[in-house]
């Protein structure tokens, strides 16, 4: 039998399309004399797939040989397509697939799935460019110690765009992190749908969508844009739970710049139509913009650290050295009993949390309310706030939205939730009523009432009609509803409910503005007092500002196996 010597690997070409060499055979060695005849030798049953047995005509390399060959293979796919590319890569501000993989993992921890995989279609050349790994890098490794799994779409190979080999890797990605219940994270930077592969590459796209709605509310899903996702690419990151966008680099849009242009006549940038800053002040479609792609992916690392692995763990706890009773006397002079002087919720957020830390959702868009994620006495909480600086803390339809979307979130993944209130009520409008504005209320009242994990809510200061029932008032579910001696807790301000109570009485009277007054100051004292709704078990008691942090983290504690059995059937029809 003849063995073939080691040889090295032919350098791949540019676009990732060369073959590995044939091998490079010994001379044979001298005929030897003719052996009595035997039994015929086997016949192969895959010609050209390798040979079962050893043959005399088919001489058989070492296995030193062949693991050379990997070896040199594998150096070759993890360079990339070429130097060239990985500098055009570079010089547009952006890393590669790669090198983003290497920042979002703990170090050495990422496992490789499908490396060598290359597309197997015909025409408009594409037969004769084959790059390992198809333009997309899928695996799994750990972040803060923990499993996650990640697609990165290669943009040096096709633009990133997805052909079929390219999307049966990330349908089978996918379907590994549902089946190992961890987070999956798609860093996309890619052209949207292959063009010359027609058809498979939309019924690709079909398999991510049909996964993103399958492991919604399973596992959490982050999409981190870090370059272009057009057309079709731009529904999966619609459909995850949370959007991360880098500003200058990254864009959405379902139809690009040359289209809009001619079809409307109007002549946009791409950033103007779908940037960063478009989509996490205007649009709302994502909550995170950074100024850079390591502090995005670093950013993305802190979120995940405050997630569940699935919807049957719990997020993850942590040892806190913050007291659970230290007091918050600062809350007493922050916020003002003036119902109509602002100040910052935030501030409010910062003295009750662990150490003052919260991780701020949609901090851009819709900033009437607040929505954030911290600890409080080492257990994670979301927490939804009216935000008094910032449009008086009204609900409209857009932060409606928000807040209604960030209470699933937290009710699927088993995050207790803490509302703070202080909002005077709906934003009054033809443009809030036409845009439908009651529809859009109406999704953040579901989103409370279907919720079951522990909800507590804290009445600061005013809490008015229907706005105040939405904001998770007991009357809709809250488990423990606490308010403070400034809270005031009534269908409307007191000015705005004497004048149509009292209407006829005010203006028959000698002084109408002395007896409109006193109306007011009578229907305060009536309705209006700090105590009248827990004197009404509508609130479940009147706390001292300073033990708010106390009071919240003993309520957490107690909640903690909370169980509630839904109605059985197959799903609610909310609002839309």
């Amino acid at each position: 039998m003849t063995i073939i010597e080691d040889t090295p690997v032919e350098r791949l070409r540019e676009d990732g399309a060369a073959q590995l060499p044939p091998p490079v055979l010994a001379a044979p060695a001298p005929a030897a004399a003719p052996a009595p005849a035997a039994a015929p030798a086997p016949v192969d049953p895959a010609p050209g797939r390798g040979t079962p047995y050893p043959s005399p005509d088919r001489p058989v390399r070492s296995t030193a040989s062949r693991v050379a060959d990997l070896v040199a293979l594998r150096e070759r796919v993890l360079e990339g397509p070429s130097p060239k590319a990985t500098e055009a890569q570079h010089a547009k501000g952006k890393l590669t697939a790669r090198e983003r993989i290497g920042l979002l993992f703990d170090e050495d921890t990422f496992t490789e799935v499908e490396g060598l995989r290359r597309h197997r279609a015909t025409g408009f050349g594409l037969e004769d460019k084959r790059p390992y790994s198809d333009g997309v890098i899928t695996g799994w490794g750990l972040v803060e110690g923990r499993e996650v799994f990640v697609y990165a779409h290669d943009f040096r190979i096709f633009g990133g765009a997805l052909g079929e080999a390219h999307a049966n890797k990330i349908h089978k990605i996918m379907d590994m992190a549902a089946a190992a219940g961890a987070p999956i994270v798609g860093l996309c930077d890619g052209a949207g749908a292959r063009i010359q592969e027609g058809v498979t590459a939309l019924a690709g796209y079909g398999g991510i969508f049909q996964r993103n709605v399958r492991n919604s509310g399973v596992i959490p899903q982050i999409s981190v844009i870090m370059g272009p996702c057009a057309g079709g690419a731009a529904y999966s990151p619609a459909l995850t739970d949370f959007v991360f966008m880098v500003r200058d680099t990254s864009q959405m849009f379902i139809t690009g710049p040359d289209v809009v242009q001619a079809v409307t006549g109007e002549a946009v940038t791409q950033n103007e139509l779908g940037g960063a800053d478009v989509h996490t002040g205007v649009s709302g479609v994502a909550q995170f913009v950074h100024d850079d792609e390591a502090e995005c992916l670093e950013e993305v690392r802190y979120l995940l650290s405050l997630l569940p692995a699935n919807n049957r763990s719990l997020p993850p706890a942590l040892p806190v050295e913050d007291p659970v009773d230290r007091r918050n006397d600062s809350l007493v002079d922050l916020v003002p009993a003036e119902r109509g002087q602002a100040y910052d919720m935030r501030a409010v957020i910062e003295e009750i949390a662990d150490d003052g830390e919260y991780f701020e959702v949609h901090q851009r868009w819709a900033g009437n309310v607040i929505c954030a994620l911290s600890r409080m006495g080492g257990q994670v909480v979301g927490i939804v706030a009216n935000q008094p600086c910032d449009m008086a803390g009204v609900l409209d339809i857009s932060s409606s939205e928000k807040a209604a979307r960030f209470v699933q979130f937290c009710d699927a993944f088993n995050i207790p939730l803490i509302t703070l209130v202080d909002v005077p009520g709906f934003l009054p409008g033809v443009d809030q009523e036409h845009g439908g504005v009651i529809r859009h209320g109406a999704k953040l009242l579901y989103a409370y009432c279907n919720a079951t994990v522990p909800r507590i809510s804290v009445v600061l200061r005013k809490a008015y009609g229907g706005a105040y029932i939405v904001m998770d008032s007991q009357s809709i579910g809250a488990d423990m509803t606490l308010a403070w001696p400034t809270n005031e807790i009534a269908v409307m301000g007191a000015e705005g409910a004497a004048n149509v109570i009292f209407r006829r009485e005010i203006a028959a009277a000698e002084d109408p503005d002395a007896t409109r007054s006193r109306l007011i100051d009578e229907y305060q004292d009536r309705l209006m007092h700090p105590y009248y709704a827990a004197e009404h078990g509508l609130v479940d008691d009147v706390i001292h500002p300073a033990h708010t942090r106390e009071r919240l983290i003993g309520a957490l504690r107690m909640l903690r196996s909370k169980y509630t059995a839904l109605p059985s059937r197959k799903h609610g029809n909310q609002p839309q």
